[in-house]
């Protein structure tokens, strides 16, 4: 027998350079990002930028290269979704953050032991001054295009179960357009807020907890276009499509915690203010 036979179902990886490569470059990004910070200079940031998204296009394509060499067998696969599963589930607790911040000061704004917090708030939520967002505008336009994602997304999905080809391409057209689109209104909105990130501590928690999920939308659209490109280069099919399989789950991931959003922070939130008035 051969001394590199293969006589397992799991893969070994070659010797790589882009573990090494991602951490300097993330180390030169965080001192970069310090540096920009304290008004010095950005240029720092940019370069250290610039290795974390070279370290990401070329790590992803060794692992496209390893999928097709046939190193990712079924169990590989597995555990491939195992670690998928594991890294929605890490997203998913950091965004309770962001919500355990709002409801905080949402359910305990005139908490008599925290004397600090009355000062910042007045007592009342959200604090004098902030005009808050007409749910029924802007957010309920954007939450049609998630939706409308969620479905296009999943029609492609199930048309590369079917080989049909052009159904699975033209799905990640129109859901990466609609992506696109969400953060397009977004920005449109943000431009248009009564509010602040700074000054109130509404503007914080409303900054926070959306902004993060415009910048998932943001990774989603373009891991779908990626993977666009890939359909168009004939990448997939109906047996073998983890990278597609894992664009999908984010992005239903993505419309799950913008729902959330939508009906606590935008509806139940400007709700609350027409009650107490």
């Amino acid at each position: 027998m051969a001394a590199h036979a293969k006589n397992h179902d799991y893969h070994l990886v070659d010797p790589s350079p882009w573990p090494f490569i991602g951490s300097v470059s993330a180390l030169v990004m965080a001192i970069g990002g310090i540096a920009w910070m304290q008004d010095w200079t950005p240029y720092i940031f940019f370069i250290g930028l610039a290795g974390v998204l070279y370290t990401m296009y070329g790590w992803w394509s060794d692992v496209i290269k390893e999928s097709h060499a046939g190193d990712h067998t079924p169990v590989v696969q597995l555990h491939h979704r195992y670690g998928m599963i594991l890294f929605i589930v890490s997203e998913i607790m950091f965004f309770v953050a962001w919500f355990w911040a709002y409801f905080d000061m949402f359910f305990y704004v005139d908490e008599a032991q925290q004397i600090g917090r009355v000062a910042a708030t007045g007592g009342h939520w959200p604090p004098e001054g902030v005009e808050l967002f007409d749910p029924w505008h802007l957010p309920i336009f954007n939450t049609l295009l998630l939706l409308t994602s969620g479905m296009t997304v999943t029609w492609a999905h199930h048309s590369l179960l079917a080989d049909d080809r052009n159904g699975l391409k033209w799905g990640l057209v129109l859901t990466v357009i609609l992506g696109a689109l969400f953060t397009y209104v977004q920005a449109v909105e943000y431009v248009s807020a009564g509010f602040s990130f700074s000054g109130n501590i509404y503007g914080a928690t409303f900054f926070m907890a959306t902004g993060f999920h415009g910048f998932h939308v943001l990774v989603g659209t373009i891991f779908l276009l990626v993977c666009l490109f890939r359909a168009l280069s004939g990448h997939f099919n109906s047996k073998q499509h983890l990278g597609f399989e894992f664009a999908a789950w984010y992005w239903h991931f993505v419309d799950v915690v913008w729902l959330f959003l939508f009906a606590s922070i935008y509806v139940w939130g400007a709700w609350g203010v027409a009650i107490s008035h």
